[in-house]
């Protein structure tokens, strides 16, 4: 075995350790959390980034979210988006900021307003600042990391890289939700979102990383299995992902990943020639046959009722009248506030209160793009066009970056079932900006 297939092993290995650890002595979450931190900051001041460290230790932090929040390891509940704003912002120190991205400057300005209104509108009762904070951190997140990568140069070998450092603790997550329910027959009862398969917390989140996790893994099968062991560990990995993706039960996430994993193979293919073609049809039936004996397995682990769930079925295989679980509803409400108030919106974090007050209901928003309509206004469609077009702009630029369309879609498809809650989407978006460099980067 090769000293580069022996440190990957090690890495897996460790990860699956980290996910076992973390079952058998709950306490551990939380020095798991402390030590990402403060092993970060220490390795990113010792080689004042000049490999990017910043970025790999922030998307490490970004994809060990969804874990640290399940396992009560996180030091507050937004720890993630803060720890990747603060690595970001070391980077930042050593490396500075990219020139040119005025796009992303413009993007804050823009979500000033909203935060101004929101001081004088919400209920008197409501921590403003902290209500504010919570709502507002995500589109900072987003715009404070892209202000960084903007057309930064790196490899595609530390591309890799920094997708192993966001799917490492994916892994370690996987390996705690086999613990926590290791027989999904028996807490498999119907076709609705499913806690207890996501190790008691938040289906919706949970599947957003793990279908992620899922795309990170196969694309480490088709670009960096350089061996039949790499490529039998990446498989088994990428598979068991997959599984406990989609026994969560929640879906947005798993299909994002699945698009992503087709728009990686259409890109690559259309840029292949004829021997690189043949190559990606054995690829593409490894994977295809795969997948196909995963969706089997786990058809047979829920009594068929994940095909329900997928067909919009209730566990009878009746069809359900609403496939987005009252989020519609919700995001209806949200085009009203841009209606009564197209030039400024309601204010941030307003929106639920309002929600509210017609309603009845106290239900936070579940779609970013109508919050941004709604609590942003005009501003916020400026804002939102900015974040779509910009990358787009980049893809024409550099055709051969063939990972943006692929981290566009995921912050897109994600922000529209999981809001931006967690720090992965707008960390991902900003992976989008980078300018991968096929031949490596001269120095």
């Amino acid at each position: 075995m090769k000293k580069e297939e022996q440190f990957y092993l090690y890495l897996i290995l460790s990860h699956v350790a980290i996910g076992i650890g973390i079952f058998v002595v709950p306490f551990a979450a939380k020095l798991y959390g402390y030590s990402m931190f403060l092993v970060g900051a220490y390795f990113v001041i010792k080689t004042q980034n000049r490999n990017n460290e910043a970025l790999m230790a922030a998307a490490y932090i970004a994809g060990a979210e969804v874990l640290l929040r399940m396992t009560g390891g996180n030091i507050s509940y937004e720890f993630s988006k803060y720890g990747v704003m603060f690595f970001i912002l070391m980077g930042m120190y050593f490396s500075g900021f990219s020139k040119g991205a005025t796009p992303y400057w413009l993007f804050l300005l823009l979500l000033v307003p909203g935060v101004v209104i929101s001081s004088f509108v919400l209920n008197f009762d409501t921590n403003i600042r902290k209500t504010i904070a919570f709502n507002i951190s995500g589109p900072v997140c987003l715009a404070v990391t892209s202000l960084y990568t903007y057309r930064r140069k790196i490899s595609l070998e530390q591309m890799n890289s920094l997708l192993l450092c966001i799917g490492l603790p994916i892994l370690s997550c996987a390996v705690y939700l086999t613990l926590y329910t290791p027989n999904v027959r028996d807490v498999i009862t119907g076709t609705q979102s499913n806690f207890e398969t996501s190790g008691g917390f938040g289906p919706n989140q949970v599947a957003t990383f793990l279908g992620l996790g899922m795309f990170i893994f196969f694309s480490r099968i088709i670009l960096e299995s350089r061996s039949k062991f790499m490529l039998i560990l990446n498989l088994i990995i990428a598979l068991n992902i997959s599984f406990r993706g989609m026994v969560t039960f929640s879906r947005g996430g798993m299909i994002t990943g699945f698009l992503m994993i087709v728009l990686l193979l259409s890109f690559l293919y259309l840029k292949s020639n004829f021997r690189g073609k043949v190559k990606l049809h054995y690829i593409m039936v490894v994977i295809a046959l795969a997948m196909m004996v995963t969706w089997t397995y786990t058809s047979v682990q829920t009594g068929g009722l994940i095909k329900n769930r997928y067909a919009n079925q209730d566990a009878k295989g009746r069809e359900k009248p609403n496939q987005f679980s009252g989020r519609g509803d919700i995001a209806a409400t949200e085009i009203d506030m841009f209606l009564d108030n197209p030039v400024f919106g309601v204010g941030v974090a307003k929106g639920a209160e309002v929600r509210e007050v017609v309603t009845g209901n106290f239900a936070v928003s579940h779609d970013e793009v109508t919050r941004m309509l709604a609590e942003h206004g005009s501003f916020g469609i400026v804002g939102l066009l900015i974040l779509i077009i910009t990358p787009l702009v980049l893809y024409l630029e550099n055709k051969f970056n063939m990972f943006l369309l692929c981290f566009v879609a995921f912050w897109f498809l994600t922000i529209n079932h999981a809001a931006m809650r967690t720090a992965i989407p707008a960390f991902v978006y900003s992976l989008s900006l980078l300018n991968v460099q096929l031949g490596g980067i001269r120095k």
